[in-house]
């Protein structure tokens, strides 16, 4: 089969893409073949020998997958021929892929495949966010760092999915604000200084009940002190680089929440967690919610899609089809 295999540890340049063996399955796993992978930041951090995980190449990227069961033991609860996204293992740039049967859920028939992949990771983690670690309720405000990436693409169209009255996004790409308004944000502001006692001025003064951030960095100080009453902050990620501390007795004192936010680790600590969320995320998707057309490239050009991503020219999803 075909797949892009990162060759050496130099970032997109290093990607090939070229003929590798075919996979098998076994009693545990289930092989998808694939019709749509995406392009996420891991994967790119993967290929420059920068994430946590470090491989050594030759290996195939590709943690979200989404495809058609090629085939699946028999008490697996999936079937031959039916639509699946999997997720949290590599090999998703190639023709097919193998996964742990814990790792697989239906795609929702509301979706093609481009689109499934799209709300695989992040939609499905700002799910879980919401839901499980923020406990949100319809009518809160919620402010979004970051609004123009992954993470902060599909924050927006989940709250307001769940009832978010008003979805404040905050930007630092010029040229973004139009794509995130099309989500769904009631107010878009840039990251630029003073942008706090803007969050203040259109809440009058109340502040926010959410924040998702992430960004970390510079913007985090401010954002907690954006949270009204009783308000969380959920730690996402640390895309600026910089993870942020906090004195606690600002928490105390102000009776607010720093959260933290792990999926994926989540989903490895609690089994069968993985398919309660990803029903409750299909239950949005069946009243309307939609991720953003993907940006599709195909498979032979996955050294060119996550230059892409490396280049930050990407709003919405970049989604490989073999």
């Amino acid at each position: 089969m075909k797949a892009c295999v990162v060759q050496e540890l130099s970032g997109p340049s290093g990607m090939v893409y070229t003929d590798v063996d075919d996979v098998c399955g076994n009693q545990d796993t289930v092989v998808v073949d694939v019709c749509a992978a995406g392009v996420c930041f891991p994967d790119l951090l993967l290929s420059r020998g920068e994430y946590q995980l470090k491989l050594p190449p030759p290996f195939i990227p590709g943690m979200e997958a989404a495809g058609v069961v090629r085939w699946a033991p028999e008490e697996s609860g999936v079937r031959v021929g039916e639509r699946v996204s999997a997720f949290g293992v590599l090999g998703g740039f190639a023709e097919q892929v193998v996964v742990p049967v814990d790792n697989v859920i239906r795609s929702p028939a509301e979706l093609d495949d481009a689109e499934a992949v799209s709300l695989l990771v992040n939609y499905n983690t700002m799910y879980f966010a919401l839901t499980r670690r923020a406990a949100m309720r319809p009518g809160d405000t919620v402010l979004v760092l970051g609004a123009a990436g992954g993470v902060g693409t599909a924050a927006i169209q989940v709250a307001k999915a769940m009832g978010a009255c008003e979805v404040i996004a905050v930007v630092h790409r010029s040229g973004a604000t139009e794509f995130v308004e099309s989500l769904g944000a009631d107010v878009v502001l840039p990251l630029t200084e003073g942008w706090a006692q803007a969050v203040r001025d259109v809440t009058y003064g109340r502040g926010v009940d959410i924040v998702v951030d992430p960004v970390g960095g510079d913007a985090f100080d401010d954002a907690i002190r954006v949270l009204a009453v009783d308000g969380k902050l959920l730690v996402i990620g640390f895309a600026a680089g910089g993870i942020p501390t906090v004195k606690v007795n600002r928490l105390l004192l102000r009776n607010v929440s720093v959260v933290g936010v792990a999926w994926g680790e989540y989903l490895n600590k609690v089994p069968g967690s993985a398919k309660l969320f990803a029903w409750g995320l299909s239950e949005l998707v069946a009243l309307g919610l939609k991720p953003p057309p993907p940006q599709r490239y195909p498979l032979s050009d996955g050294p060119a899609a996550l230059q892409r991503l490396a280049d930050g020219g990407v709003l919405g999803k970049v989604v490989l089809e073999p």
